[in-house]
């Protein structure tokens, strides 16, 4: 992926946006504007052209940025492409490059180079071109999140089979320890009377429900909590999915990934907080013993709800997380679900709905997100819209008779639970890339960690 070695021995790697293209070109040589011209090079994104020494060999290459209007605009996505469309060997890149372009481009490599072979026979070969560190770069935080997104991209990408709860609560604490965190994993008894709502939307499967709940840093440091929904597979209970609905299930954890990798940045990175992450860990299954439309689930609060679907099973579980979070009334409160398709209807896969309680929160996210290419989007918890979870024998139901604002309705939902804590937001995420681009294949795709983390970066580093 990277070489620690003198640039001066490694090929050079312009880059160039559409607009500085004749600029460029006119410090090259006849043959090389000849060469460029006759490959058909206008420097559109991703566009890579090598340019020859005088064996025919390749001695550098240039790669487009695309309608890119500065330098210091670039994209980790910009450089995740030249991972695989660059010859073999050793490059550094030739444009000077500030600290936060140098650093964009660092990881923009790194999560190009990603791939996830664990289940092929015959493993594809690694990506042969390799890059030289840019001089400004920093990359030690580079390294830092790419391992944490990759390491979120794994469970995302594992099959439920081998991923069960028990396996996802396991490795959080495992990684969580090795990073000197203390924690445990509640099951059982302590489960049914400490977190009734994840145990009554996972008793139904073999691999029994579970919490993870760890802390790390200062007692005294500011409080930060994390929360992710860690539904290993949603098959969507006893209102059970149709059979498309399921293909894409086993990442219905996948808010439990962004968490997890989240927290690995914060502890390794050493930031001055009292972090404390919560993780319901169950799988949505169907047995004699599952939980049934109807029922009526008394939640970790006391707040009781009436099961209009089992299929909204993701705000029952990360219920009870948010009300032992908001017992502590932490300084700052974030959750991490694939809770809705409503918000995916609205935003599409790339762009997760962020909710707050603060609007100045969630701006600072919202930039954030801009500047790092690790959008958000801002939505409102319209309280227009409460009473569309009143249950008539409840304190609440879990969906709305309404078949509108489905993503606005699951915040509201999830905001019951979290009445102590002054700053909260809700990302209702996707985790998932249903078409291949540059450095973002199909399948995993961690979203708002990034952004997330320069958030707790500005507040508290």
């Amino acid at each position: 992926m990277y070489e620690e070695r003198d640039a001066a021995a490694a090929r050079p790697l312009w880059l160039v946006a559409e607009g500085d293209l004749d600029s460029w070109l006119s410090d090259r040589s006849a043959a090389e504007r000849d060469w460029l011209a006759a490959l058909g090079f206008r420097a559109e994104r991703h566009q890579v052209a090598c340019l020859a020494d005088a064996g025919g060999g390749v001695r550098a290459a240039v790669l487009g940025l695309g309608s890119l209007g500065s330098i210091e605009d670039l994209e980790p996505w910009h450089l995740a492409g030249a991972v695989d469309r660059l010859p073999a060997g050793v490059w550094r890149i030739e444009t000077p490059l500030s600290m936060h372009p140098a650093t964009a481009a660092a990881l923009g490599w790194a999560q190009g180079s990603y791939r996830f072979e664990r289940y092929r026979s015959k493993p594809r070969p690694t990506p042969g071109a390799v890059l030289v560190p840019p001089q400004l770069a920093d990359m030690a935080g580079v390294r830092r999140m790419a391992a944490a997104l990759a390491m979120a991209r794994d469970l995302i990408n594992t099959p439920a089979a081998d991923l069960s709860p028990e396996r996802l609560a396991d490795e959080g604490l495992a990684m969580a320890q090795r990073l000197g965190a203390r924690g445990r994993i509640i099951t059982g008894d302590a489960l049914r009377e400490g977190f009734p709502a994840v145990h009554a939307v996972g008793q139904a499967a073999t691999s029994a429900p579970r919490l993870l709940d760890f802390s790390w840093g200062d007692a005294d440091a500011p409080k930060v909590t994390l929360v992710g929904k860690g539904v290993c597979f949603d098959s969507g209970g006893l209102d059970i999915k149709p059979a498309a609905g399921m293909l894409l299930m086993k990442k219905d954890m996948g808010g439990a990934a962004c968490v997890l990798a989240l927290a690995r940045v914060v502890m390794e990175s050493r930031l001055p907080v009292r972090l404390r992450v919560l993780v319901p860990a169950v799988e949505n299954a169907i047995a004699g013993n599952a939980y049934r439309p109807g029922d009526v689930l008394r939640t970790r609060k006391g707040i009781t709800v009436e099961v209009g679907n089992t299929d909204a099973e993701g705000r029952l579980v990360l219920a009870d997380a948010l009300a032992a979070a908001d017992a502590e009334r932490p300084d700052l409160l974030l959750d991490f679900a694939t809770l809705t398709g409503a918000a995916r209807i609205a935003l599409g896969a790339e762009l997760p709905a962020l909710f707050g309680t603060r609007d100045e929160t969630v701006e600072a996210v919202r930039c954030h997100g801009r500047r790092l290419a690790d959008p958000v989007w801002p939505m409102p918890l319209w309280n227009g819209y409460d009473d569309e979870i009143s249950s008539r024998i409840a304190d609440l139901n879990n969906v709305s008779g309404s078949t509108f604002a489905g993503a606005i309705i699951g915040g509201l939902f999830l905001r019951r639970f979290v009445t102590a804590t002054p700053d909260w937001l809700h990302l209702d995420v996707y985790c998932w890339n249903p078409k291949e681009r540059p450095g973002r294949p199909v399948g995993a795709e961690p979203q708002a960690v990034r952004a997330l983390h320069a958030l707790l970066v500005e507040r508290y580093g």
